[in-house]
């Protein structure tokens, strides 16, 4: 027996689903029950009615699905996978932010940790952030926007909304340059390129469309383009060309690898269904803090 079967047969057994982010390697998409972003996978494990969710992401993916199921088992196949930019920002530091602007709402993304998504009013993702602005914190005078600079800076460009922002980023993304998309440019003159909103404002510039992962898979399946440079983590290359076969993908950089992403692999994955190991456990007071948050991500999504 395989290790893919022996995946499958444990998953019945305990009766499991298999989440995977959308940079897991293609071994991992491949046996995974539902692929997709942050905010569609969140989406997927409220929904569930698995008594186990098997999470191929990083740590604060699995974190959100264990708040919105508390009743279920969510197991990360690899304790190791944590997010370098939710690192960046913990929730002592986010006190200090809050005492300073005392009148501030505060939106963050979903790329941090429970205890910091507990200390904030809104949660969101790289989808919903310009909705989230827009119509969940309208009426807000002031906005504190954490981690993430480069997200802020775009959702401040469609919104026109300015924010308290803090300094963290996401190092995958930064490491795509301008010219690196120019080269692709150069070598691919009819090529769309479509970037993430954590890319830095001078790469986005270059793009043609600007979205979430599950926006660029979206926006390749209607596009009538039939090259695309893709300015984000490269794992996403294997999800669009096996949705698109007649298209043609370029990663903008060689170097969009998030090695966090890469620590899973179809053996772990096993080995947690085997021994339900690496349970992501929430302190239920941090949990019930940053569940509402959370919900409200959920219902901008609709």
């Amino acid at each position: 027996m395989s290790i893919a079967e022996r995946i499958q047969q444990l998953k019945k057994e305990r009766n499991a689903v298999i989440l995977a982010h959308n940079y897991q390697i293609p071994a991992v998409q491949d046996i995974a029950d539902f692929v997709g972003d942050s905010l569609g996978l969140s989406i997927q494990a409220s929904k569930t009615d698995a008594e186990v969710i098997v999470f191929c992401g990083v740590h604060f993916m699995a974190e959100t699905a264990k708040i919105l199921s508390p009743e279920k088992t969510v197991l990360l196949p690899e304790k190791a996978a944590g997010c370098l930019m939710a690192d960046m920002i913990d929730a002592d530091q986010l006190r200090a932010l809050k005492a300073e602007h005392p009148g501030a709402k505060v939106l963050c993304y979903v790329n941090t940790s429970a205890a910091v998504k507990a200390e904030c009013d809104l949660c969101c993702t790289s989808a919903n952030a310009v909705r989230m602005v827009r119509e969940g914190l309208r009426e807000a005078a002031e906005i504190i926007f954490v981690p993430d600079k480069y997200l802020a800076d775009y959702v401040s460009a469609q919104t026109g909304r300015s924010f308290i922002v803090w300094p963290g980023f996401c190092p995958t993304h930064a490491r795509i340059l301008p010219e690196n998309v120019r080269e692709e440019k150069v070598l691919h003159p009819e090529a769309v390129v479509i970037a993430h909103p954590e890319c830095p404002p001078e790469l986005r510039q270059l793009a043609d469309c600007v979205t979430s992962t599950e926006g660029m898979c979206r926006y390749v399946r209607e596009s009538t383009a039939r090259e695309i440079i893709v300015a984000t983590e490269r794992g996403i290359l294997h999800r669009l060309r096996k949705e698109n076969p007649g298209k043609i993908f370029y990663p903008a950089s060689r170097f969009a690898l998030c090695m966090n992403m890469k620590l899973i692999q179809q053996e772990k994955i096993l080995w947690a269904l085997e021994d339900m190991g690496h349970e992501i456990v929430v302190p239920p007071e941090v949990a019930e803090k940053a569940r509402a948050g959370i919900q409200r991500m959920l219902d901008f999504s609709e």
